[in-house]
């Protein structure tokens, strides 16, 4: 059983800025995808679209949202640990945290039917009997979890689950966007039961539960900090990963892509995660450039909701029905737009607080009665 070593957790900014950098490649690669919102024959509207979307897929696809998982992991041990080493038990206070953030994900739906922040609250649950393992069984726990068990047991044992009911919802969902009263009741209705079919036969639940878990495990280990061998583990995590990336670029993955492609994506991500903690505490120009998307990182929940607002209105028929229009070029135009204006208000806005709108809301709903 886990008991905390009593060390202070101060703030972790690189952890901040990461956290930036995934709420920015997620608005982006959103707009990309039109907020699930396809027209057939507009997807590639220009001779540069089709390697734009290759490049843009490469590079942010399954990769920020494991950041943010990852990272997702770490604050549940800093703040478990935290409410530890003051005599308190954190676990009750996290599963009301939990809720809260289910009730912030059925709010987003009513925008965008894509919400994660449901499936977050969710699994999130799973994080407070596991920050009571020990090191040994989280580490062989998340292993499991992180080599794709189901895709494993699929192949080996012929076993192919019927997934027709989620593309059938994917279809309602394309109905339903003509008026923001029908999309609204249209992804409450089908929004939230696809998404989670999605996840779950892509991998994603498994995978997203382990990244929770890796985070957890590098809260435990300090890895974030400038401590000790935490640079030289970097080092080796870096050489490692970077060698898969590679090989995993030139290797055919066929008929095991549903296997192999989130593993290369977990090597990416590894390798982003690497390549920024070294960078960050090697070279300070670095830190002063990247830093700057610490406040924008502190505010992704609010980042979140407000791209889904403004995505919705932007490519929903209900708004300027972009999606009819825009390819893929275009619309990473649009989704470099919405960041830059998402950065510029959210700005405005650290001036005067320290935390983000929701993110206050959160912390003062979170610690009520307390």
């Amino acid at each position: 059983m886990y008991k905390t070593k009593g060390l202070k957790n101060s703030r972790i900014e690189v952890a901040d800025a990461l956290r930036g950098l995934a709420v920015a490649g997620i608005i982006l690669f959103h707009s990309v995808e039109h907020f699930n919102t396809f027209a057939r024959d507009i997807k590639y509207t220009l001779p540069c679209d089709r390697q734009v979307f290759s490049i843009l897929q490469a590079l942010l696809s399954g990769k920020m949202y494991g950041i943010f998982a990852v990272l997702f992991g770490l604050s549940f041990f800093i703040m478990r640990d935290n409410q530890e080493q003051k005599g308190r038990d954190f676990s009750l206070r996290f599963a009301w945290r939990m809720v809260l953030l289910f009730l912030f994900g059925v709010l987003n739906v009513c925008f965008y039917d894509g919400d994660i922040l449901i499936t977050y609250a969710i699994l999130g649950l799973l994080l407070i009997p596991a920050g009571y393992l020990s090191n040994r069984w989280l580490w062989f726990i998340t292993i499991l979890l992180l080599i794709q068990p189901m895709e494993i047991y699929s192949h080996l044992a012929g076993w192919h689950p019927d997934s027709r009911w989620v593309s059938m919802g994917y279809f309602k969902l394309m109905q339903g966007h003509d008026t923001f009263l029908n999309s609204m009741v249209t992804n409450l209705r089908y929004g939230i039961t696809t998404t989670l079919g999605w996840f779950w036969f892509n991998g994603r639940i498994t995978q997203t539960l382990g990244l929770f878990y890796l985070g957890l495990l590098f809260g435990r280990m300090r890895l974030f900090y400038d401590e000790g061998d935490n640079l030289k583990l970097w080092r080796i995590i870096l050489t490692i990963s970077g060698v898969l990336v590679i090989a995993g670029a030139f290797i055919e993955f066929g008929k095991y892509d549903d296997l192999l492609h989130p593993m290369w994506n977990l090597a990416i991500l590894m390798l982003i995660l690497s390549v920024s903690v070294l960078l960050w505490y090697r070279f300070s120009g670095f830190r002063n450039v990247f830093g700057k998307l610490c406040f924008f990182g502190r505010m992704s929940l609010t980042n979140y909701l407000l791209q889904s607002i403004l995505g919705s209105l932007i490519f929903y028929e209900w708004g300027f029905s972009m999606y009819n229009t825009l390819g893929t070029t275009w619309s990473a135009l649009v989704g470099i737009g919405m960041i830059l204006f998402q950065y510029s208000i959210l700005k405005l806005w650290a001036r005067n607080h320290r935390r983000g709108p929701l993110e206050g809301l959160w912390y003062r709903l979170t610690w009520l009665g307390s």
